[in-house]
């Protein structure tokens, strides 16, 4: 559940969400990006096959729309691709809403929606992770959405659910209390972030009397004043059927699916009048608050006179603690459905896109800058366009803003090149297709361009429309909308206090004598679920997944490949043993240098030109850096499988690290060092790390501001050419290709990549366990939430225990809406808007972790609560019905997935790299169910140690006087 404020780009892919929903963050993925994806000019030949995949692949081909008697929109989609369906529930109603006074109101009804109805009192987030489902919800401006991929024969199931929850859900006060405390703690990790508070002062601003100026999930003022009948006539009013769109994309026969709606939905009746009779611009208007009084906080300047959107004519400064300064743009707009929308959207990749964009030319290869983001939101009533730049240390932000400004001016003035537009246009064709190749984004789409453009069918028309964009269009619409005069702008200057020292307490554990009484809730969930469940369709077969064909070079290198004719598009993944495990301690940071400067010129390239491969054809090419591997990450339609390859080799193969390239990749990483170190979750995370493992352990050591400076253009030599070798590599290709041809490319491509002596190895010592309860307390000032992290040393992927460790670690806290410690510590007490925990088990090492965010002061009783919860399922253990449960739930959710190509190729990947068999991708399921309760309660003893655990918690002062009780 999130707050999922507008589209931003991709502007057809929801990839954003995840990160707004998505709480589980691996120790791994502290890594340097390095993304080229870009756009350029292309033959005319390769042009209208990029239209011709598009049209292939178009949104609404075989669409059935049909609205009920009773006003419900109903859209269904046949997609034949993988055996699962999702489903999908766009209310249209959001902030767009709401007025001073109950803003949130629709972001707290969204949580809410998840705590039961009359007919199942029970966490309907159980419900859905009993049935395997990929279910979340987010709230925007201008819709409330729920969504569920499920595997197909529990498609009649998701549509029960959602049809119960629409008409009967159970809003109390003791449900809205525990949601008031869930959703503030929410509301505070946003406020961790500078980018949000500076967002939140220039939309205020930019929307002085209109609800899009209001933050989408509200603020703590209101949230704390919300009552019970506010919410449930909110309820009433706006959850009915011809206020929402019903999405069904997937593996069904659309005239059948049509049938068990009008069965499921046809006689729902409407409560209230809904957005569809209330028009449009209709409000929530519950309470009498003074607009004027709210929008004039201290938060910004008193926005300037005008009717809904306003520019300010002075910036607007925050100067607050942060770590970067930041500057943001912002023009307002037309509404989506404006015929300027698209020419805007190419002008946006024209000026910000990929290195060879005018911005990014001006900003970040100047070394003025470290990130630029920009985007156009386009919505029901407005729209705007944002520029989000985070500035190189010591760098003023008014100078940047007259960069900014001269680059827009200058383009306006000289215009834009032929080849430009094109280069523009055909990457936002390709985004659409590679964004658009999982089942759930289809039907989001669908969704999204229902509710906020009024038609379905917009992408379509959104597409001829782009095609049709001329170098006139763009100037065009940058002279009628990107004024100077039309902007507001917002400055960012932080007054940094540097993180205080932590202490370190070993305390013997006692028992707190404030601590709650566990909820007997989190003993029965399994019952609960077994008795609530909607009855599911029998499988009319066996899910199969196919074993992807390997070859391997005569250098070492290992090839996977999966033919997938579903997409025309190829899905890249690859790994290099090559990650921060070979970092020497002294130079903590070198492998990630190594991979951001992969790609930043080669013995025949030149940074732009290796850009530019990638760019006119609207492929993707990113390296990471994690503790035992550097990850490779490409996507690109099928036609451009060469250019990627070839690209790749030159990168991995003939790197030079020219010394300028390297300065400004030196220069981003200490920024986002001092970014880090100003982020709770990052602090906590490090300091967790650094405690479970000791200082000569290959991962204790983390990049410092002295270990980056003492990295010199030779070192980076020297660690690719140790440890970049096709015999430590392995590639996965899953997509649309001829097996043949691809062994063929592969051969061509890295089959002169030279072997020298033996591959590096590491031996990882021995880690022992805390002997007691350690508690470290980092003081990050200026924070509003703490983040938590809990363990100690884990399994690797060996381990004959892993199996059993899955199942256990779903009970304990796979997700945290269904497990024990989301039953008790956020469900019933509230104490955290997500709590996880997590077995990363990879080849080399191992680590058993719990994340939270709390508000500050409720940190010692949620960590208090989570110990008592590990104690009680490490000595008494577990019930047949929990490991049932836990099992259905990780193969549906396997099998899910795995319908997912992004998802599919990691997981062959991993396989390869953890010196799995070759079926372990069709064996993981028939493991899982293998398992038996004993097994999972044996490792419930072997495996958790709730006195014997290490607990960070990073955040404001408040968490350094806390100690385990």
């Amino acid at each position: 559940m999130a707050v999922f404020p507008v589209r931003y780009r991709y502007r057809f892919s929801f990839l954003l969400l995840s990160l707004w929903m998505i709480a589980v963050f691996f120790l791994s993925d502290q890594r340097v990006y390095s993304q080229y994806a870009t756009t350029s000019r292309r033959e005319n030949t390769q042009i209208k096959l990029v239209i011709n995949n598009v049209k292939h692949l178009s949104i609404t081909e075989k669409v059935h729309k049909t609205v009920l008697e009773n006003g419900l929109t109903v859209l269904i989609k046949e997609v034949r691709t993988a055996p699962v369906v999702s489903v999908q529930m766009w209310y249209k109603v959001g902030s767009r809403n709401e007025e001073p006074g109950v803003n949130g109101i629709a972001h707290q009804l969204e949580h809410l929606m998840f705590k039961g109805t009359k007919n199942r009192p029970i966490q309907f987030g159980r419900l859905f992770s009993a049935l395997g489902s990929d279910s979340n919800a987010f709230t925007s401006y201008d819709q409330t959405a729920y969504y569920g991929t499920v595997e197909k024969d529990k498609l009649k199931a998701l549509l029960v659910l959602e049809a119960d929850r629409m008409q009967n859900a159970l809003i109390d006060n003791e449900h809205l209390a525990s949601e008031k405390r869930v959703v503030i703690s929410e509301l505070q990790g946003y406020e961790n972030s500078p980018e949000y508070r500076l967002n939140r002062a220039v939309m205020r601003s930019v929307f002085p009397n209109h609800v899009y100026g209001l933050p989408v999930g509200g603020t703590k003022a209101d949230v704390e004043k919300f009552q019970v009948e506010q919410v449930r006539k909110y309820y009433q009013n706006f959850y009915n059927p011809n206020n929402v769109v019903l999405v069904v994309v997937g593996d069904l026969s659309a005239r059948k699916t049509l049938n068990t709606v009008k069965d499921i939905f046809g006689k729902l009746p409407n409560r209230g009048r809904g957005a569809g009779s209330r028009g449009q611009g209709e409000r929530l208007r519950l309470v009498t608050a003074n607009s004027r009084h709210f929008l004039n906080s201290p938060l910004h300047p008193a926005p300037c006179p005008s009717a809904s959107c306003s520019p300010c004519p002075t910036p607007i400064i925050l100067r607050e603690h942060g770590a970067a300064a930041l500057l943001q743009v912002v023009y307002p707009l037309p509404n989506v459905n404006h015929p300027d929308i698209p020419a805007l959207d190419v002008m946006d990749y024209i000026l910000t896109e990929g290195r060879n964009s005018y911005l990014y030319q001006e900003l970040i290869e100047s070394g003025l800058a470290n990130e630029l983001t920009a985007h156009v939101a386009t919505l029901r009533e407005s729209s705007w366009y944002e520029l989000l730049v985070k500035t190189a240390p010591d760098q003023d932000l008014t100078k940047i803003e007259v960069v900014v400004n001269n680059a827009i001016a200058n383009l306006a003035k000289k215009g834009v090149k032929p080849e430009e537009v094109e280069r523009a246009k055909t990457q936002l064709e390709a985004s659409i297709i590679l964004n658009n190749r999982d089942i759930t984004s289809q039907a989001m789409q669908l969704g999204n361009d229902e509710t906020t453009a009024g038609d379905y069918r917009y992408t379509d028309r959104y597409l001829a429309a782009i095609r049709q964009v001329t170098a006139t269009d763009v100037v065009d619409v940058l002279n009628k909308h990107l004024k100077i005069e039309a902007r507001t702008v917002g400055f960012f200057e932080p007054t940094l206090k540097q993180t205080k020292e932590t202490k370190q307490i070993d305390d013997e554990p006692q028992p707190a004598p404030t601590q709650e009484h566990l909820s007997d809730k989190t003993t029965i969930a399994s019952s609960e679920v077994a008795k609530y469940l909607p009855s599911v369709d029998l499988p009319t077969d066996t899910v199969k997944h196919s074993i992807p064909q390997q070859f391997t070079l005569a250098n070492g290198l290992q090839v996977l490949l999966l033919p997938d004719k579903s997409t025309p598009t190829i899905t890249l993944n690859g790994n290099i043993k090559a990650g921060k495990e070979f970092d020497p301690h002294e130079q903590a940071g070198l492998a990630s240098l190594v991979a951001d400067n992969l790609i930043s010129g080669t013995k025949t390239k030149d940074a732009l030109t290796l850009a530019r491969a990638l760019e006119e054809r609207g492929a993707t090419l990113n390296f990471e850096v994690s503790r035992e591997g550097m990850r490779i990450q490409g996507n690109s339609l099928a036609t451009d499988l060469p250019v990627l390859i070839h690209t790749l080799a030159d990168a991995v193969k003939n790197s030079t690290f020219p010394q300028k390239e390297l300065e400004l990749s030196r220069q981003k990483a200490l920024t986002a060092l001092k970014l880090g170190l100003d982020d709770p979750l990052e602090v906590a995370r490090r300091i967790f790390v650094q405690s479970v493992y000791p200082k000569k352990h290959p991962l204790h050591a983390f990049p410092t501001e002295q270990s980056l400076q003492q990295i010199k253009r030779e070192d980076l030599i020297t660690f690719k050419d140790k440890h970049y070798r096709p015999d430590t590599t392995v590639l996965v290709l899953v997509g649309d290709f001829d097996l043949a041809k691809v062994r063929s490319l592969m051969k061509t491509a890295f089959g002169d990549w030279k072997v020298n002596g033996q591959p590096p190895n590491l031996k990882y010592p021995t880690v022992s366990m805390p002997k007691s309860v350690v508690r470290v307390n980092p003081v990050l000032p200026g924070k509003s939430q703490a983040i938590t992290y809990m363990g100690y040393t884990g399994i690797n992927r060996q381990d004959p225990r892993f199996y059993a460790a899955l199942v256990l670690n779903q009970i304990l806290g796979g997700d945290t809406l269904s497990s024990r410690l989301g039953a008790e510590v956020r469900d019933r007490q509230g104490l955290t808007y997500g709590i996880y925990s997590y077995f990363q088990a990879e080849k080399s090492a191992g680590t058993f972790w719990i994340e939270m965010q709390t508000n500050p002061e409720d940190a010692n009783q949620a960590i208090a609560s989570t110990r008592q919860i590990l104690q009680q399922i490490h000595r008494q253990g577990v019930t047949l019905l929990d490991v049932k449960t836990a099992k259905d739930t990780i193969v549906s959710s396997y099998n899910v997935s795995l319908a997912n190509l992004e998802e599919l190729t990691n997981r062959i990947l991993k396989n390869q790299v953890y010196g799995l068999d070759a079926t372990e991708l069709s064996d993981f399921s028939q493991k899982i169910q293998k398992i038996t309760l004993a097994q999972v309660n044996q490792a419930a003893r072997e495996l958790l140690h709730p006195d014997k655990i290490i607990v960070v918690t990073a955040g404001p002062a408040v968490v350094a006087d806390q100690s385990i009780r």
